[in-house]
């Protein structure tokens, strides 16, 4: 007597090709090869080829390259997560897209709405699926605040606000130079946009008005540099919000989020790196995080991992997960509020975001507890 037939679920990983090995590239490497087990590091590309040889020996994979087109063009790999330079992005999402594969793309999404738009159109006509690194809607209390917000906790939201401070050191920046122009809009405060977008669903931001100067490194404001900026966004359902951005905070890395409303308010995110607070001779103490990837260490690999069962799912027919993750309507509005920032920054004038891009909300507005009419 022979085997018999018996169906069983396939179960194959999801083959993910890296582009860009820097910093934030390496550390989702190890997400991908380490903590989810439903992916696969296949390959690796960047133009620093010690760097690429670095992290694949670290991690364990055959495949390297100085050439992203080597990781496009490897039948292998089911999607790429890009993390090369922001000037990359649009373009490598773009051509993701033409050789059928979907992308996880670190923000932002492109250097101008027109760009990001023909890239997300790429994407579109390919079917793929394409993910934006806007990490902080994975974090377990920005996430639990967002619930709040949807159960009507703050009823209609009236004041919004985040902030992201960067850690530092007693020294400054240590090379002001490096920093491009609108880098603390385009790559810093742009989650902060994001966050502030997706913790008030339903609506649009309409209008901007930023402040921003180097407080930091004030010599180095001659070539470009902004370090600090408070940027005040209204929305189209009437709320405020303000956003603001050091890049040197001797006390560590700080991220919050509030949400003030009709009926109440939630908040989320801190320095602190545990709830332990010691009450001493010295006073009133609290560890806090000094890194990124430290601070948002779960919520990178959990945005990660919902990229990859995205992935599976449409590549399975299985039931697409429930949460919705940041797609391309998202990284296009905290896009234009970054441009529409930079450019207020520069004139000293509020600018109408409709001036950059009109923008459409993501989600539809959700029935508020307390909302009036």
């Amino acid at each position: 007597m022979g085997y018999l037939q018996h169906p069983v679920s396939e179960d194959r990983p999801v083959r993910i090709g890296l582009i860009g090995a820097g910093w934030i590239g390496s550390f989702h490497a190890e997400s991908v090869a380490l903590r989810i087990p439903g992916a696969r590091l296949e390959a690796i590309a960047d133009p620093a080829l010690p760097a690429v040889e670095a992290l694949a020996g670290r991690l364990g994979v055959a495949k390297i390259s100085t050439d992203p087109a080597d990781v496009l063009e490897d039948p292998d790999v089911d999607a790429v997560l890009i993390s090369a330079p922001a000037r990359f992005h649009s373009g490598l999402i773009a051509a993701a897209a033409r050789a059928g594969k979907h992308a996880f793309c670190e923000k932002p999404g492109g250097r101008t709405v027109e760009e990001l738009d023909e890239a997300l159109k790429s994407a579109e006509a390919a079917g793929v699926v394409v993910q934006f690194g806007f990490n902080r809607r994975f974090a377990d209390g920005f996430a639990a605040a967002r619930k709040l917000i949807d159960d009507g906790a703050v009823g209609t939201p009236q004041l919004l606000r985040s902030l992201t401070r960067d850690p530092g050191t007693a020294d400054g920046i240590a090379d002001p130079g490096r920093i491009p122009p609108g880098t603390i809009f385009l790559e810093t405060l742009i989650h902060d946009f994001d966050t502030l977008n997706w913790l008030n669903p339903g609506a649009v931001p309409v209008s901007v008005y930023a402040v921003a100067d180097a407080l930091v490194a004030p010599g180095a404001k001659e070539v470009g540099l902004l370090d600090t900026a408070v940027v005040t966004v209204t929305y189209s359902n009437g709320a405020i919000a303000v956003a603001e951005a050091n890049f040197n905070a001797l006390y560590g890395y700080d991220v919050r989020g509030e949400v003030f409303g009709s009926a109440g308010m939630v908040t989320a995110g801190g320095p602190q790196e545990t709830s332990a607070t010691s009450y001493t001779a010295a006073g009133i103490g609290s560890a806090t995080v000094r890194r990124n990837v430290d601070l948002f260490h779960d919520a990178y690999t959990a945005e990660l991992a919902h990229f990859v069962d995205a992935v599976k799912a449409g590549r399975d027919g299985t039931e697409v997960p429930a949460a919705q993750a940041p797609g391309g309507t998202d990284a296009r509005n905290a896009l234009a509020v970054a441009l529409a920032a930079f450019r207020s920054a520069e004139t000293g004038l509020p600018v109408d975001v409709a001036s950059v891009a009109v923008l459409s909300p993501a989600e539809p507005a959700r029935h508020l507890v307390g909302n009036k009419a």
